[in-house]
């Protein structure tokens, strides 16, 4: 792997002295080193599987969707729809660091990197650039922009990815100055997303997200600038019925239109079953709890530790994307409801967090929010951040939360003492060791809502549905069968008190 580093100055294409070319190759190379990337991500926290993971079969046909190597990705090849396959092969990163520190530019840019494996492209080498604002033009500077065409020829890359969200402008410049294919972190996520969809709903919704990504990004070569016969002149009508017709790409963009119109009434048809089971839950008094969080933070690890879900648990960035919810019982017996939900990353694409609107109110309808963070990242705090963001566009910032570090067995003990700190309440976890587990499911027991009115009913035999709702989630103190009924006094919750009044005897 080669490693290339470049500071500029405001000014594009400025000269730079020796000590910050040096200092700028010990950069590169962090960001850049393998080793280092797995272990900023957690990436070794999953080198084996636990029992409560289950056989995890599905590992094989994920591995089956990574690239194939020969694919030609060079920019002569690419047409208007094929922004939607972005098939990477060999790729450089750029990316720019002013407004933010330089270890929150390499870590995104060290993300960004996992990003792109996790499409299934070779990361070869790293361009960062150091300016106030991207270049409007060109995103690096002009004389940054010709750097960058010589260490893309040198490597071999064939597409250079951007750590931001281009602008359709920005990108076409861009690859106009270095002659191979440019996309961004965007197009990354939803290329991820793409990949690892499985259900219908999570097909659905992730192909409407590319698709608004596509639209504007819409661009022409050659004939498919040319105008259609318009009018009756296709059907041969000659004279008199002839008229301008539409672009190629103007018919593009109305197809675009209409098949997102379609994929939306599609998800919205979907939505009254998920709704269904979760009105399910609220009728039998079930608490529900989310368990959400940046991605890779181990979530689903933690979701099969809690109840041995065996849901599919993988080394990779956004492996989950399919909700999966689970009942278990806490320590006293009662039951409620785990949702494992789609992890977050930063600048996580505006058109995900709207196309997963409907999956991600698991989040919003919950009663606790396990918000896992990975206790072995370089940023943790940049993380609950990035969480806590996404957490408040679903309507969830109201909702109890209760911070869960996960993969303490990769910290030290440093880090732990400075994560107590920036958390003082949060609870120390590893899904993989068991460290910490009962702990929480004590916690978790504490913070869930508890039955606090005290009743005494006759329930009549043909209500047999009251009686197992009280089973599920009341604190009952005497239970007898008589001639007329079931005779119950318990603490029950207040929605379920209203209901049993009828039935209240002195």
């Amino acid at each position: 792997m080669t490693n290339n580093y470049s500071q500029g100055t405001e000014g594009p294409g400025a000269s730079h002295s020796e000590p910050d070319r040096s200092r700028g190759d010990e950069v590169v190379n962090r960001i850049l080193s393998r080793d280092s990337r797995a272990t900023a991500l957690g990436a070794n926290s999953t080198s084996s599987h636990t029992e409560y993971d289950g056989d995890q079969f599905d590992l094989e046909d994920r591995a089956a969707l990574k690239r194939v190597a020969g694919l030609s990705t060079e920019l002569e090849d690419i047409t208007e729809v094929e922004y939607r396959s972005l098939r990477l092969e060999k790729v450089v990163l750029i990316g720019i660091w002013g407004e933010q520190s330089l270890i929150e530019a390499e870590n995104s840019l060290r993300e960004l990197a996992a990003l792109a494996e996790t499409a299934g492209a070779e990361v070869l080498d790293g361009l960062l650039q150091r300016r106030a604002h991207p270049d409007p033009a060109t995103y690096l500077g002009k004389g940054k922009a010709q750097e960058l065409r010589e260490l893309v020829l040198a490597c071999g890359a064939d597409t250079v990815i951007a750590d931001t969200e281009l602008a359709p402008s920005q990108r076409r410049a861009l690859e106009d100055v270095v002659k191979v294919k440019v996309v961004d972190r965007t197009a990354i996520i939803l290329d991820i997303f793409a990949q690892h969809a499985k259900s219908r709903e999570g097909k659905a919704q992730v192909e409407l997200a590319q698709l608004e990504y596509l639209l504007p990004r819409l661009r022409g070569w050659g004939e498919s600038m040319s105008r259609q016969a318009g009018g009756r002149a296709a059907g041969g009508e000659g004279i008199g019925s002839r008229g301008p017709g539409e672009t190629k790409m103007e018919l593009d963009r109305r197809k675009i239109n209409t098949k997102m119109a379609k994929l939306r009434k599609q998800i919205i048809a979907m939505k009254p079953a998920r709704e269904t089971k979760r009105a399910n839950r609220k009728r039998t008094q079930i608490p529900a709890v989310a368990i959400a969080g940046y991605t890779n933070a181990g979530k689903s690890s933690l979701l099969n530790r809690l109840t041995s879900a065996g849901v599919l648990v993988e080394n990779a960035l956004f492996a989950t994307l399919d909700p999966t919810v689970r009942a278990t019982l806490t320590p006293d017996n009662r039951e409620y409801t785990l949702a494992d939900t789609v992890g977050f990353v930063r600048n996580l694409p505006h058109q995900l967090v709207e196309a997963f609107r409907s999956t991600l109110e698991e989040i919003a309808d919950s009663d606790l929010i396990l918000h896992v963070v990975d206790a072995s990242h370089p940023d943790p705090a940049a993380q609950i951040s990035t969480v806590r963001d996404v957490i408040g566009e679903v309507g969830a910032r109201d909702v109890l939360e209760l911070i869960v570090f996960n993969k303490v067995d990769l910290a030290d003990q440093t880090t732990i003492i400075a994560l107590r700190t920036l958390e003082p309440d949060a609870i120390f976890v590893s899904s993989r060791t068991g460290e910490g587990i009962e702990e929480l499911r004590l916690k978790v027991a504490e913070l869930l809502p508890r039955p606090d009115i005290d009743v005494r009913v006759l329930v009549p035999y043909n209500r047999g549905d009251l009686v197992s709702r009280m089973h599920l989630n009341s604190r009952i103190a005497k239970l007898e069968y008589r001639d007329d009924g079931t005779y119950l006094e318990a603490a029950v919750r207040g929605d379920l008190a209203a209901e049993l009044q009828d039935f209240i005897v002195d």
